[in-house]
């Protein structure tokens, strides 16, 4: 390893000379492969970075032979990464011997709470800007799931955020938020009744897998969380996939995705958010994307006064398919107008 790089959460990006290939950009997630030093030999998976994938696109340290971090000795059992090398173990906010055991165990529903499903992680900080915008004394959560990277410590928007929100929770084999619960219910009830939250977020973590099909991608794992919402009795709002800068035409308008996912995987019911404002011919192509919805899932609209404003005030870059807000104002302000309707439905008090 030839120089250290950024650090944020539980993550140090560094770069590594690779014989044949050259220098490569690696990250290691500290407490569960070491911490590096410049000098140090490290192990490392390629998988990711011959790809050259977006999101992902690093080769990740599975070791660093000489300092590697101490067998886990803290309380829990709830083993994540289960049956990989990296399996780690965790306290989950649901297992018998953590303080809120009880309390989940007691919990029958989430009281209401309106709960913002989304496909994408980059959709996370901007339905986070809609709801400070309309009601910044909102406690917001967010329920992190296993469909994209499993760490959270790999998404730097969640250390960019980590003083605008109640906490994390990391479900399924996603593993290191403020919480661990096993499923997406429990991650729901802990949001609500552990870290208070007036609103959730729920997406996959950072990265997406699409295969081009109309069922082979991860997202659709959106619909079940919706059902997760409607079974513990919360107020479920879709914020919708909405771009006319994608470049592929099953993303452009409403992606297939959010179809999917919302009209054809969630059953109970979702409130799917337009923002006002778009220009009349993406709202064309949106309006006709969504007359196949089926009626229990309403069409709103909702302005975005000040929205865009909020968006580019956040501290942390927004990004989507490598696209920022300049470049795809729509996919955003169509999260930010899902914060903002979510938070319209808190009751006072």
């Amino acid at each position: 390893m030839t120089a250290l790089g950024r650090s944020w959460r539980d993550a140090q990006e560094m770069t590594v000379a690779v014989p044949g290939d050259g220098e490569l950009r690696a990250l290691a997630h500290p407490s569960v492969v070491g911490s590096p030093q410049v000098g140090d030999d490290v192990l490392l998976n390629t998988t990711a970075w011959a790809q050259r994938l977006g999101t992902g696109g690093y080769a990740l340290v599975v070791a660093v032979p000489d300092r590697l971090p101490p067998d886990p000795t803290g309380p829990g059992h709830l083993v994540k990464g289960r049956y990989t090398p990296l399996q780690v173990t965790v306290q989950g906010v649901d297992e018998q011997e953590t303080e809120h055991h009880q309390v989940i165990a007691e919990a029958e529903d989430v009281e209401g709470m309106p709960v913002v499903v989304a496909d994408l992680h980059s959709a996370l900080p901007a339905v986070l800007a809609g709801v400070q915008a309309t009601d910044p004394g909102l406690r917001v959560a967010y329920v992190m799931t296993d469909g994209g990277a499993l760490p959270a410590a790999f998404s730097r928007t969640l250390d960019a955020l980590a003083g605008s929100l109640a906490g994390v929770v990391t479900v399924g084999q996603a593993f290191g938020g403020d919480l661990e619960a096993v499923t997406v219910h429990t991650g729901l009830l802990a949001a609500r009744h552990v870290l208070r939250a007036d609103v959730t977020v729920v997406t996959q973590g950072p990265g997406n897998l699409g295969t081009g099909t109309p069922w082979g991608f991860s997202g659709v794992a959106a619909g079940e969380a919706c059902n997760a919402v409607s079974v513990l009795g919360g107020r479920t709002v879709g914020a919708l996939r909405i771009s006319d800068a994608d470049p592929r035409p099953r993303h452009r308008g409403v992606s297939h995705h959010s179809l999917t996912a919302f009209g054809r995987v969630a059953l109970g019911g979702v409130t799917l958010v337009v923002p006002e404002g778009l220009s009349a011919e993406l709202t064309d192509q949106v309006d006709e994307d969504l007359a196949g919805q089926p009626d229990r899932n309403p069409v709103v609209r909702v302005g975005v006064d000040g929205l865009e404003e909020a968006l580019a005030a956040l501290p942390v870059q927004l990004s989507t398919m490598g696209r920022g807000l300049a470049e795809d104002s729509a996919y955003f302000l169509a999260a930010a107008a899902a914060g903002r309707h979510a938070a319209s439905l808190v009751s006072p008090g």
